[in-house]
C-alpha cells in the first residue's frame, strides 16, 4: 500500500502543518510521496528529513529579526522573504536542513510552481534541495509583495495561486491512500479578488491575471471536492478546528506557537482514525 500527503500553504498558517506532521513523526506515520503547494512545501520537506521541531523553533527564533521577513526586507530587496537569509543563511548555516537524511528517506516530493507566462500549474520534484533552493523559493513566492523566481529562463510565483490544494495530482500518481492537510477550517471559502489591482501589477501576463482571479473560484471548488472525497473515505482530511487570527507575515511568537499548538492538538485528536484509514 502506497500513502500520498497533500499539504496546503498559506504561509505562516503553515505552523498549523508543521504541528501535525511534529506529531505524524511522533506515530512514524508511513508517507510515500508528498505534494505540497507554498508553505505546505517549505515546511513539509521537514519531513522526510525527520526534523521534528526544526519549523516551529527556527520561525520563533528569527520571526522579529529584519533579516528574516517584512517591510525592510521589501524594500530593500523587493521580497518580503528575504532571500538570501531565509533560503540560504538559516538553512545551510543556523538551523541546517538535513538533506541526507531526505535523501535517504525515499519519499517523493513535489512542489507546485505557478508560469507566470501561462497562468498555469507545474510540478517539480525535489531531489537535493540546497541545489534547488530557488524552486522553494518559486512555490512560496507571494504575488504583489515578491519578485518573480526565473528558473530554466521562465518566470515563476506562488504555485498556491495555480493549485491551493494538489490534491488531483496526487490522485494521478497513483497512492492508494491520500492524507490531506489544510490550513483553514472546514467553514472557509475565499472571496473574489481585486481584478484592477492584478491588472496593473501584471497586465503584461494576461493569463496569469486571469488565474488569479479565478482562484477563489478554483480554490472554493476544490474545497467542496474535498468535502466529499473525504464523506466518501477516499482521503483522510486533518484541518485547523477553529480559526485562529494569525497573519500571512506572522512576527508573534505567540500566534507561531498558538498555530503550532492547534496543529498538535488536532492531530492526537485524529491520530487514531488517521492509523484506521490507513490499516497500521
Amino acid at each position: 500500500m502506497s500513502v500520498g500527503l497533500v499539504l496546503e500553504g498559506g504561509a505562516m498558517r503553515g505552523m498549523y502543518t508543521a504541528g501535525v506532521l511534529d506529531i505524524f513523526m511522533d506515530h512514524d506515520i508511513p508517507v510515500d510521496g508528498i505534494v505540497g503547494s507554498s508553505a505546505g512545501v517549505l515546511f513539509g520537506v521537514n519531513y522526510p528529513s525527520r526534523q521534528r521541531g526544526r519549523v516551529i523553533r527556527y520561525n520563533k527564533k528569527y520571526a522579529k529579526d529584519p533579516r528574516y521577513m517584512g517591510l525592510r526586507s521589501f524594500l530593500t530587496t523587493g521580497n518580503i522573504i528575504n532571500k538570501e537569509f531565509s533560503f540560504y543563511t538559516v538553512p545551510q548555516k543556523l538551523d541546517v536542513f538535513d538533506q541526507e537524511a531526505f535523501e535517504k528517506s525515499g519519499t517523493d516530493f513535489y512542489a507546485t510552481i505557478t508560469n507566470v507566462e501561462t497562468g498555469q500549474v507545474e510540478y517539480r520534484k525535489l531531489s537535493n534541495l540546497f541545489d534547488e533552493m530557488e524552486v522553494l523559493r518559486a512555490t512560496s513566492a507571494m504575488p504583489l509583495v515578491s519578485k518573480m523566481v526565473e528558473l530554466d529562463g521562465k518566470k515563476y510565483l506562488d504555485g498556491g495561486l495555480a493549485d491551493s490544494i494538489p490534491v488531483e495530482k496526487c490522485k494521478a500518481l497513483g497512492y492508494d491512500k491520500i492524507i490531506v492537510v489544510l490550513t483553514r477550517p472546514l467553514e472557509y471559502r475565499k472571496k473574489p479578488s481585486n481584478r484592477l489591482l492584478y491588472q496593473l501589477a501584471y497586465g503584461k501576463y494576461p493569463d496569469f491575471v486571469e488565474t488569479l482571479c479565478n482562484r477563489y473560484q478554483n480554490y472554493n471548488d476544490t474545497v467542496e471536492k474535498i468535502i466529499d472525497m473525504e464523506n466518501n473515505k477516499e482521503i483522510f482530511v486533518i484541518r485547523p478546528s477553529r480559526t485562529v487570527d494569525i497573519k500571512r507575515i506572522e512576527r508573534d511568537e505567540n500566534k507561531l506557537q498558538e498555530m503550532y499548538d492547534l496543529g498538535v492538538e488536532d492531530c492526537n485528536r485524529s491520530i487514531e482514525a488517521l492509523k484506521q484509514y490507513l490499516g497500521i
